[in-house]
């Protein structure tokens, strides 16, 4: 994988932000291809691949991505994914990051997973797809699509956003959601996209707050060829900057499941097992 694929900052382009939204229609017409409930007692090596590294990720990152249970493990139903400030490597910060390359990966449909994201200046919580050909072409050409991020000084907004070549980093084109009150790290929400051939949907709680189809990009629509899952919290980068006097350490995220549906009649657009 490339080590600038995650390179974001703060200004990006095609922001909209909003309180409300439409219900998502009925889920009737979704078959369940592809789910992990983390209800044993450890990480499924067959579905989730530990990607370590603490080579700032192309984004000045802080944290080194460990393969240890301190920082990913499955406890109580949930994938616990934990922040932690300590020296480890060449870093200050550990965490964890996750993916299915190589082992599952989807063209179309709906991604979703149940979330309670940490807090805190500095953190960064991601749930997010990249291209499974990025090993090929390179990123930006292979695609990504960014389900949710959340950056610590933001605690009542989520971004949804494509990448692509012409529209990536700063001008990857984006949208946030924001609750009315409270923050998202008080409870767990549903964060979700629906990908068609034409257009891609994003939800937080079932309520869709923002659609791109091929017209709204400034380049190519890449979104044609399947993307595997990542899950992963960061600590400092340039879009979020670094953890201050206020943050507190550890911080967890947990993830009650993740689930990828296909329309009901499509023929199948996964690589990977589907169970």
């Amino acid at each position: 994988m490339p080590t600038h694929h995650h390179a974001w900052i703060a200004l990006v382009v095609g922001v909209s932000s909003c309180l409300g939204g439409t219900a998502e229609p009925a889920r009737s017409r979704w078959q369940l291809v592809w789910h992990d409930e983390f209800d044993g007692t450890a990480l499924d090596v067959g579905k989730w691949v530990r990607e370590t590294g603490g080579d700032g990720w192309g984004n000045g990152e802080l944290e080194f991505y460990t393969d240890r249970r301190d920082n990913a493990r499955v406890d109580g139903g949930h994938l616990v994914i934990d922040a932690r400030r300590e020296t480890f490597s060449n870093r200050d910060y550990t965490s964890a990051r996750l993916k299915t390359q190589g082992l599952g990966a989807w063209r179309y449909g709906r991604m979703e997973a149940r979330i309670q994201i940490p807090r805190g200046q500095g953190l960064w919580p991601a749930f997010w797809m990249l291209g499974d050909d990025c090993d090929k072409v390179g990123w930006p050409g292979c695609g990504e699509i960014d389900i949710m991020e959340n950056i610590g000084k933001e605690p009542r907004r989520v971004h949804g956003t494509v990448h692509g070549p012409g529209y990536s980093g700063a001008q990857g084109v984006t949208s946030t959601y924001e609750l009315a009150t409270g923050a998202f790290a008080d409870s767990f929400h549903v964060y979700a996209v629906e990908w068609d051939t034409d257009a891609i949907r994003w939800y937080v709680d079932d309520t869709l707050y923002k659609t791109i189809t091929p017209k709204d990009l400034p380049g190519d629509w890449v979104f044609d060829h399947p993307f595997f899952i990542i899950l992963n919290v960061a600590v400092g980068g340039y879009w979020p900057g670094g953890p201050d006097a206020t943050t507190v350490f550890p911080q967890t995220m947990r993830v009650d499941y993740v689930r990828v549906y296909e329309k009901t009649g499509r023929g199948r657009g996964a690589r990977g097992p589907s169970k």
